[in-house]
């Protein structure tokens, strides 16, 4: 699995922190995940499940709302609207790079939350929710005592999950606007709503409630023992290994099992389909290797990953590389390292228009010969071969779906 830094903007302007879990080969879906009231993107659950769903070939984003963890802003200005626009432009972030999530999973209020903003994400096709509140005033209940304090000055801290938190009535005020009994009735998606019977924090009946409002597709799985933050790490994986089986049906993806993620192909096989993501990318998938391809964003494409010609260039100066490295071992020549630089363009009135520039650069105590050779060697190389050669094609109808 590789983690790298995902940031991006808020609608209200806040640059937002955000981490993003990849498979080893090209991810076959992606997810965005929202945590729970007053948690970050590092919290146990939101990193284990992730981690789960990225063994299964899924992407995930998990990300710091407003005012949390390492995002910008002020946590005492944020409201439930807020992490709902968070949420919708997460999206857009990932969609903008080429990662269209087709699958929401929230926790706790954040399970509230997807809920809300699905209806604003068109790539959306399922929604996971982990103890989540079937009504968003819930969450006024962890203000305890000093909720007659924050309604009547408009401003207190207040003691969550162990740690002390401004809040403004701004925050009380706002969950007045929201129906999500309604929401989740005109969700139209496939839901899952995953619940321990002995969560202390919201009541399995929230679980019963949103359940019930919901229209089919639905599924509820109970977590049995688990607590309310999924601190045991056979409960995330439980539930990451439950949301990977539930979304294969709903995502267009194998994504069953990882023993299936991990399937090899024919050797010699390639299988280039759709993602679903922009109009042009691809999934690329050859033996155990999955990478994405796509035009550049000048031409219509999103920019995220490599175009057709330069997968060609690339198998050319891979082809090269191999080569050199073969002919230099075979004749005990003391090659330290081999870098090929392919760049190509189209020469129109020339023939054949397509050129392909070669740069070979070798480290090496080698003489001048021995240098003249390795260039000739090049030209040897069986993509260059094909490429000069010219190679015959067959195109057929392989079956419908």
């Amino acid at each position: 699995m590789a983690t790298a830094p995902f940031d991006f903007r808020s609608a209200d302007g806040h640059h937002l922190s955000g981490r993003l879990d990849l498979p080893d080969g090209a991810p076959r879906a992606y997810a965005l995940f929202a945590h729970c009231f007053t948690c970050t993107k590092q919290s146990i659950a939101a990193v284990r499940i992730a981690r789960s769903l990225t063994q299964r070939g899924i992407g995930v984003l998990r990300f710091d709302f407003t005012g949390l963890g390492e995002s910008e802003g002020d946590f005492a200005d944020s409201t439930f609207s807020g992490n709902v626009r968070d949420v919708v432009a997460a999206a857009a972030g990932m969609a903008e790079k080429g990662m269209v999530p087709r699958l929401l999973i929230g926790h706790s209020l954040g399970g509230a939350a997807v809920l809300a903003a699905a209806g604003d994400i068109a790539s959306v096709a399922a929604v996971a929710v982990i103890g989540a509140p079937f009504d968003v005033k819930h969450v006024t209940l962890q203000f305890g005592d000093r909720l007659p304090e924050l309604m009547e000055k408009g401003e207190a801290e207040v003691d969550l999950g162990g740690r002390p938190f401004n809040m403004r009535r701004s925050f009380i005020d706002d969950l007045d606007r929201h129906d999500q009994k309604s929401r989740i009735a005109d969700l139209r998606r496939a839901l899952l709503v995953l619940h321990s019977p002995v969560d202390q924090t919201v009541g399995a009946e929230n679980a019963g409630a949103i359940f019930q409002a919901a229209k089919h597709p639905k599924s509820f799985v109970s977590l049995d023992t688990a607590d309310h933050l999924l601190t045991r790490p056979s409960d995330a994986a439980y539930a990451a290994d439950v949301i990977s089986a539930w979304a294969s049906r709903y995502l267009g993806a194998d994504l069953a099992t990882g023993s299936e993620w991990a399937e090899e192909m024919p050797e010699k096989n390639v299988v280039v389909e759709e993602t679903g993501g922009g109009k042009f990318q691809v999934a690329v998938k050859t033996g155990h290797s999955r990478f994405i391809a796509d035009e550049p964003k000048d031409v219509g494409g999103l920019g995220s990953g490599p175009s057709p010609h330069q997968l060609v260039a690339a198998g050319l100066g891979a082809c090269t590389t191999m080569t050199l490295r073969m002919y230099a071992e075979r004749k005990g020549w003391p090659v330290a390292h081999i870098r090929t630089e392919v760049r190509h363009v189209t020469e129109k009135g020339t023939t054949p228009p397509d050129l392909f520039t070669r740069d070979i650069t070798i480290s090496g105590d080698l003489d001048a010969e021995m240098r003249q050779r390795l260039i000739e060697i090049a030209e040897k190389c069986p993509v260059h071969k094909t490429l000069t050669a010219g190679a015959r094609i067959t195109t057929r109808e392989s079956g419908r779906n």
